[in-house]
């Protein structure tokens, strides 16, 4: 069974690894319901109990479809789950007016009368942060929300944030190739006692060592190929980096990916990582990491490694979307 820690400043008690769903919905290929159903299957049979997902995977689709899967557990597992990013209407929206309607629309999808953890999934630059949370703080007080969540904001934002009312946890991307929540984002985490989340610790899935030529990403439905990092002379460099993964990899005789879980969870524990899986053998795979222990040396290596690489995590709009 996988170990079970606090997260953040709450009473719940998540596995160390989670599973994101959002795969099993869009973004990454072609789905296999039927897969994604046995992948959540297996994770609740070896002891994960946090999953995620948001409104906006597969626009709605994602939150139907993990809430059925979860009914019959419903009372063991934590459900996270996400609002605020409408592409499909051109932006944001955190409005305290929406935020009450977007939950409910949550609910009904999910199939529950509760929310674990709620967070807020991109920073709205036309409304104050504190006019949000007090909305989502709301939600808590009538009991659709038990705990709240912030995802890609700034210490700024986090700090005005949680004046309002306590952030359990902040959902960021964090992994080998993008560090840069490091610098600030981290420590002032850790100083209010709030969860990091990270999204994509497999880079997207680039460090599991399985992508090896930008056209296993060409597809109409991988997004990949649009971010910096996975695009011509960025992917052919950093392909350099997944080779010394592999080295490490190779002489400890595990996965590439479970190298990559296994420095995400070496720093701290107060981090859980989220990668996203819609097949048993990664989930598995993923799981398996947790016996694995890095060594100074190699974690030393691992951060020189990591200095090589080559492009920037989103492309401009996405990076237009980050509170920094």
């Amino acid at each position: 069974m996988i170990k079970k820690q606090k997260l953040g400043n709450s009473d719940l008690m998540a596995s160390a690894i989670g599973l994101g769903c959002m795969g099993m919905s869009e973004w990454y290929g072609p789905t296999n319901d039927e897969e994604s159903i046995a992948t959540i299957k297996l994770a609740l049979e070896m002891g994960l109990n946090f999953f995620d997902t948001a409104d906006v995977y597969g626009n709605g689709h994602n939150e139907t479809f993990v809430g059925k899967a979860l009914k019959k557990v419903r009372q063991k597992v934590i459900l996270a789950t996400k609002f605020g990013f409408l592409p499909s209407e051109g932006g944001l929206n955190s409005r305290p007016e929406y935020v009450k309607k977007a939950c409910d629309a949550s609910l009904l999808r999910l199939g529950t009368d509760y929310i674990d953890l709620y967070y807020l999934h991109r920073i709205d630059s036309n409304v104050p942060i504190e006019e949000t949370v007090g909305a989502m703080a709301d939600l808590v007080h009538e009991g659709k929300v038990r705990y709240l969540g912030l995802s890609e904001v700034s210490v700024k934002s986090l700090k005005r944030a949680y004046t309002i009312h306590p952030i359990t946890a902040l959902q960021s991307e964090y992994s080998i190739w993008v560090r840069d929540i490091e610098t600030e984002i981290i420590a002032a985490c850790r100083e209010l006692k709030v969860a990091m989340v990270p999204y994509s610790p497999l880079g997207r899935g680039f460090l599991t060592g399985k992508l090896k030529n930008v056209d296993q990403i060409s597809g109409e439905k991988d997004y990949r190929k649009d971010i910096p990092l996975f695009q011509g002379e960025n992917f052919e460099a950093n392909l350099n980096i997944v080779k010394e993964l592999e080295k490490i990899a190779s002489n400890k005789n595990c996965k590439t990916s479970q190298i990559a879980l296994a420095w995400i969870r070496s720093q701290g524990n107060d981090i859980f990582p989220i990668p996203g899986t819609k097949r048993r053998t990664y989930l598995k795979e993923n799981l398996e990491s947790l016996k694995i222990e890095l060594s100074p040396d190699e974690l030393e290596s691992i951060n020189q490694i990591s200095k090589l690489v080559q492009g920037n995590r989103k492309n401009d709009s996405g990076m237009k979307l980050v509170d920094r």
